[in-house]
Formats: structure tokens, sequence, C-alpha cells
């Protein structure tokens, strides 16, 4: 079966784009090079198409009874407008996915791992029996782009119906773009600033062209996954698996376990000491140490396997995330990565590796 292809297929295809299947998309994976577009997202903007991701829409007297249920984290508290974070689990803690959820008057939506799409759905389906909730899949009726970078929010001031450089992170707003419908929330994946755009198919080339325009940059998926590591931001399908729960994945402040039922709960209370937990890992040299990579005590012990790893183009640096005994787990703990027989250096890092430096909000 052929992959899908975002509205913006045709204008990445069509200025230099490498192209690669992405769960089940074919996506942009970088257009100058890895290292110039994550360095233009630490100095100035970069532009991604994002709109592989899945969004979903919730509405009905019991939407929030279904998210409460489903969702980690908790939604009863959030504001109009906010945006949150959290995990869906199995009944055994596992993690089905990451996703972020967006509290509106009138509803809820949720943003969810383009892998995952048809298993949250599922999921979703068979938890809202009983209950008076519409749950929308709008993944393909629309678009969804992301600007990041110090100067991503200055760059698309006047560009909206409604000024958005007042919006606080992990906040969102309905406004209009060409005089459609469109949100634009404060967000993002790369440890930067920026905005992150839903907007409908036919709007998502001109709203592109528009960002590029006023001095963003094209990026691809590449450049996406080396500033999530830095930032230490977890990826599903490597730090997040459903043979990992969120207390191991060092998301524990997104369990809401005081806020009420939810699936996983009771599992997550008893998570057991002594399970391996994520660490980053800083290597001595430049060599990197992939995914899959051995993780082994400086006396050759194996002790875990490295779940993301690359040359970090901004720390100049080879940075990885992977998982160990909690005994080893300690930052400035010496370590090895077993790189195909050859064992490199390392020691565990505090995460973030990288964390923006702190900018006054944009007057707009």
């Amino acid at each position: 079966m052929a992959n899908l292809r975002t509205p913006l297929f045709d204008w990445h295809a069509g200025h230099g784009a490498r192209v690669v299947p992405f769960a089940g998309w074919d996506m942009p994976v970088q257009y100058a090079g890895i290292g110039p577009e994550h360095r233009a997202v630490r100095t100035a903007a970069g532009l991604f198409d994002i709109s592989h991701m899945a969004r979903v829409d919730f509405a009905g007297p019991d939407a929030l009874k279904l998210l409460e249920a489903v969702f980690t984290n908790s939604v009863a508290g959030m504001k109009d407008g906010q945006v949150r974070y959290g995990l869906v689990c199995r009944d055994d803690g596992g993690i089905l996915d990451d996703i972020l959820v967006y509290r509106w008057p009138y509803g809820f939506a949720a943003v969810v791992n383009a892998s995952n799409r048809e298993k949250i759905l599922g999921w979703l389906e068979q938890h809202r029996a009983g209950l008076d909730v519409q749950v929308a899949d709008r993944t393909f009726d629309t678009a969804m782009v992301a600007v990041q970078g110090p100067k991503a929010v200055d760059l698309a001031a006047g560009l909206f119906a409604d000024p958005v450089g007042h919006l606080k992170y992990y906040f969102a707003t309905p406004t209009r773009y060409k005089d459609r419908p469109c949100v634009v929330s404060r967000t993002g994946y790369t440890g930067e600033d920026g905005l992150e755009v839903i907007a409908p198919n036919e709007l998502a080339v001109p709203l592109w062209e528009d960002l590029l325009a006023r001095g963003a940059v094209p990026c691809g998926l590449g450049a996406r996954d080396t500033l999530r590591l830095e930032a230490a931001m977890p990826l599903y399908g490597h730090e997040l698996t459903e043979d990992i729960d969120p207390i191991r994945a060092g998301l524990g402040w997104a369990v809401k376990l005081d806020k009420g039922e939810f699936i996983g709960r009771e599992a997550l209370r008893q998570v057991a000491a002594g399970k391996p937990v994520r660490v980053g890992l800083a290597l001595d040299g430049k060599r990197a140490a992939r995914e899959g990579t051995p993780i082994v005590s400086p006396d050759g012990r194996p002790l875990g396997t490295v779940t993301s790893g690359s040359f970090a183009p901004w720390l100049e640096q080879s940075i990885a995330m992977g998982y160990v005994p909690p005994g080893h787990a300690a930052p400035g703990t010496r370590l090895k990565v077993d790189a195909r027989g050859t064992l490199l250096d390392a020691a565990v890092a505090p995460l973030p590796f990288y964390k923006r430096p702190k900018q006054p909000r944009s007057p707009e």
C-alpha cells in the first residue's frame, strides 16, 4: 500500500527535499542538511511540516469523562486554551502513546503520534462505549506546521487575524488565517520557543510560503530528531513503548495519581523499585552511539541499551538516551557503550542536554 502524503508533499518534492517513508507517510528528512537546519532552529527559526501527526476532536457531554479515563495527566484542571502533555497507558502501565490535549470552551482536541493514530483511535472507540461523546479524526482534513526558534514568534507577528505573541507556553488560541479558521499553539518539539499551527489543507502551502518569506528555514525530520534529542524529549518507539511505563521514562510529572481513576493508575502506583530508568549519556568522543547500542559498566557488565543517539550539532558532542538500573543513573556516573565491539567512554548527564535561554515575551 502506498504511503500517505501531506498537503505539502508536492512542495517538498519540488524544492529539493530528500523524502523518506516515516510512520506510513512520505516525509522530508532534510533540505540543506541536518546540521544547517538544526542550527537555524537554535539561532533563528526553522519550519517543519508535521501534518502526519494525528489530530482528533472530542465533543459531547462525556468528552471530559473519556479523556480523564484514558489520560494520565489532569484534564479537569485545564483552563480554556490550555495544552497539556500526558500519556495514554494500558492497564499494566505500558505506554500506548504520548499526546497533547487541548481544552476549548466547546470541547477538547488531541494531537497523537502518526505511528499510533489507528491504535489510539481504536482505544478511544473501545473506551467510549456507554458514553455520550463524539470522537472525530481530523488528520486528513487539516495540515499542521511548526515554526521553531528564538525568532519564530516574532516572524509570525501580524500573520493571523488575532495576536499570538502574548500566548503563554503550552496555550493555544483559535484564530483565522486568510479569513479561514485555524488554531495556533505555543508548543513544539525542539527545545526552542515557537508556534504550531493547524489549518485547513488548502491553506497549507500559502501558510508555509508566508512563513518562509518572513525568514523561516525549511527543515526536515532529521533536524527535528537531533533537536528533540538535545532537549531530551522522548520519542515514541524509542524512549517510550508499550513495555515502558511513564515512571521509568522519567515522566512521573505527567502522571496525576491523585486525580481519580484512569487506565493504568493502579499499575503505576505499584511500579517496582529497581526497574531501569531513562538517563542521558554524554560520550567522550564524536562517534555516535546509535539506537540499540549496548550500555555497559566500566568493567563490561551489561546494563541497558541506547534508545536514541546522535552527534548533537549545536552542542558539538555525541549524546544519547537510554535505560540503566537506578544504581547507575546518577549524573556523572562513568559508563561505556559498546559500538560494534568498540567500547566508548561516556558519563551519565543531567537532562535535558540543551535548555534554551529565557527570552522576553513577544509583545506583538
